[in-house]
């Protein structure tokens, strides 16, 4: 049975042991900013067009502020809520789904829009986040997290609403970490069984603080999500994230795990 199957069922839910005493999936991210909040973070890759970014521990946590008011203020995003969120790996869809635990928001990776309070799509699924009946709000993928240079209909563009959002953000209302929090792989999962778990999956990931994990997984599974976001959040580690990347084994990959430091590689 897989991690995730494990945690579902609702009778094994593992003690909070680790993580700097975190509860739910946000606080992963506080307990990263005490310790060190100008190591790099997340480091992004996109071999499609030549793009890379590196977020900070701080810089990381200004956009999950900014996205998390931007849910909470302008969508009117509340506890309880499901994000359907069509998105790929990538450094912005990490911003995503930390804002959406920050509030309180259930993240459904891959749900049904029409099932969804709100979505959030890249340009590869805009058809499809249509459906939704709430806010649906756009993102280009584009390098530097430009704009869209043409406004899908019907959506608002993250890159247009996001950066006048404020740089502190505060729940209207404490985030409960025994409501889920994140659908994956058929399985639904509260915030603290998602925090459990990561906690979990770094130790037998072996990670440690100054670890350096590569991962070319999705994020729409459970390993994919704990590899290239989780885990390493929990162990204050660091993570390269790469999109549209050379197969495993090609010598582009073991260049750039090199080059970055990679101690852990995945996909």
């Amino acid at each position: 049975m897989s991690q995730n199957e494990t945690f579902a069922g609702g009778n094994s839910q593992p003690p909070l042991g680790a993580g700097g005493g975190a509860q739910t999936p946000a606080d992963l991210l506080r307990s990263s900013l005490e310790v060190d909040p100008a190591r790099p973070i997340v480091t992004f890759y996109d071999d499609a067009s030549g793009e890379r970014v590196e977020l900070s521990v701080k810089t990381l946590d200004n956009w999950v502020a900014k996205t998390a008011n931007l849910l909470q203020d302008d969508l009117s995003a509340a506890p309880g809520d499901r994000a359907a969120v069509l998105l790929p790996a990538h450094w912005q869809t990490a911003i995503w789904l930390l804002a959406c635990w920050s509030v309180g928001v259930n993240a459904c990776m891959g749900g049904d829009p029409a099932e969804a309070d709100l979505a959030v799509s890249g340009p590869d699924t805009l058809d499809a986040a249509a459906e939704c009946p709430g806010e649906r709000v756009a993102l280009a993928l584009r390098p530097l997290g430009a704009r869209f240079p043409q406004l899908p209909p019907g959506f608002l563009d993250y890159a247009t609403e996001v950066p006048a959002q404020g740089d502190r953000f505060v729940p209207y209302a404490p985030v409960d970490p025994d409501r889920p929090a994140l659908e994956i792989d058929g399985a639904v999962l509260t915030g603290a069984q998602v925090t459990a778990g990561a906690i979990e999956r770094a130790a037998e990931l072996g990670l440690a603080p100054g670890s350096r994990v590569l991962s070319t997984l999705p994020f729409d599974t459970w390993e994919g999500m704990t590899a290239g976001l989780l885990a390493p959040l929990a162990a204050g580690a660091s993570v390269v994230l790469c999109r549209h990347s050379a197969p495993a084994g090609d010598p582009s990959l073991d260049e750039r795990a090199a080059a970055e430091r990679v101690t852990h590689r995945f996909g």
